[in-house]
């Protein structure tokens, strides 16, 4: 599928923490749960998937990404955090068209399908 007529469904956030900085994680996690219309995934306390590091993941629609997006930027008590896409392509998502807001982590990429 051509970049040109890909749409977007939706977004993903993936918030990582480690054992130190949890805390931190629950209290964005509580900002966001509280203040917008998004999906809330389980924590990760291990490796799952392309994340190495431990995380939660938000899912929200393209309409909610004005929204969140600037919140996670003030609010994201200096944990690191992936925005990216729902497209389809997984592997471009999680690589090509996505943001990163404070360190950028790691990814498995071998476990990212292309679409």
């Amino acid at each position: 599928m051509s970049e040109t007529s890909r749409q977007i469904k939706g977004y993903h956030a993936h918030v990582y923490y480690d054992p130190t900085t949890r805390d931190a994680a629950a209290r964005v996690r509580d900002g966001l749960g509280s203040r917008f219309n998004a999906q809330l995934g389980r924590w990760h306390d291990e490796p799952v998937g392309p994340h190495l590091n431990a995380m939660y993941q938000i899912a929200f629609a393209p309409e909610e990404f004005g929204n969140i997006v600037p919140w996670l930027m003030l609010n994201r008590e200096g944990l690191s955090v992936l925005v990216h896409p729902s497209t389809g392509d997984s592997h471009g998502d999680h690589l090509e068209r996505s943001l990163w807001l404070g360190e950028k982590l790691k990814l498995n990429e071998s476990v990212l399908r292309r679409g």
